[in-house]
Formats: structure tokens, sequence, C-alpha cells
């Protein structure tokens, strides 16, 4: 890692650094709060949605719980737990293979499918408000920009 004194100069270095966190840090919250709003009548949180986006994704073929954990938005996320509350809802199957005991595979049911459909238009609804105030380009800009940022 880059000493302290190469990657900043200034003072105003310093202090659009830590502004620029700090606004990246609202804005998630922000937008996590905005979702967690649409996604509560529905009775399932940020991270049970994803986890039914990434079972849809599959097409119909299974998969396992670390491949759900790498895909995660959210690494901190306990799949297990998830896929659980999930399955109770009747939103997600898991079956264990027969012929390896230890691999366990998940699929996303028609119910699952179903709630996706209802909940996905009013998720796009809130995300085009989030990002009215921008451009095309200024979205596309802001999308380069922060993906830069992550590595």
């Amino acid at each position: 890692m880059k000493e302290l004194e190469d990657i900043i100069k200034t003072k105003t270095d310093i202090a659009l650094a830590k502004k620029t966190v700090l606004n990246i840090s609202l804005t998630n919250v922000n937008f996590k709060d905005s979702i967690s709003h649409v996604l509560k009548s529905f009775d399932i949180s940020i991270e049970q949605f994803n986890v039914l986006r990434i079972l849809r994704g599959q097409h119909g073929k299974p998969t396992n719980l670390q491949d759900i954990q790498d895909r995660m938005v959210s690494k901190m996320s306990n799949t297990t737990r998830l896929v659980d509350k999930l399955i109770l809802k009747g939103f997600v199957e898991r079956f264990i293979c027969e012929d390896n005991r230890r691999k366990v595979e998940i699929f996303i049911t028609k119910k699952g499918l179903e709630a996706l459909q209802s909940i996905d238009p009013k998720v796009l609804l809130v995300e085009t408000e989030l990002t009215a105030a921008l451009s095309i380009e200024e979205l596309t800009t802001l999308n380069t920009l922060l993906t830069k940022l992550r590595k």
C-alpha cells in the first residue's frame, strides 16, 4: 500500500477524500432505506431479494450456498439463514444431491419467480426515482468512477 504522503498532497486532498467517502456512505444508506421500504410490503429484506435474483439468474439450474454467497452484494450476509427464510416463504427449495449427500442444490420456485415479477417493477421505479437527478451521461460517468474506486 502506498504511503499516505504519496497519496495525499494537501489538506484539501484529505478533506475531499473524507467528503467523498462520507457522501458515498450517506447515499448508500439512502438508497438501501428506499429499496428496503418497498421490499417491506413484500416481507423480504434486500439480502433475500438479492438471493432471489441470483437464483432467477440460474435459469432453472441448481446452485449451492457457496455460489450464492460469492455473488451476494453484501458478503457479510448469512446465506444459510437467508435461504432458510426464503424456503419458509415458499420462494426457494433446497435438495440434497442423492449422489453426493454433502452437495446441497438450491432452486427458485414458481412462487419465488412470481414474487419477483411483482417486486421488480416497484424496485425499478424507486431506482429510477433515486437516480432521476442525473442525466444518462452523468449516470454512465458515475458508474465508471464507482467501478474504478472498487478496483
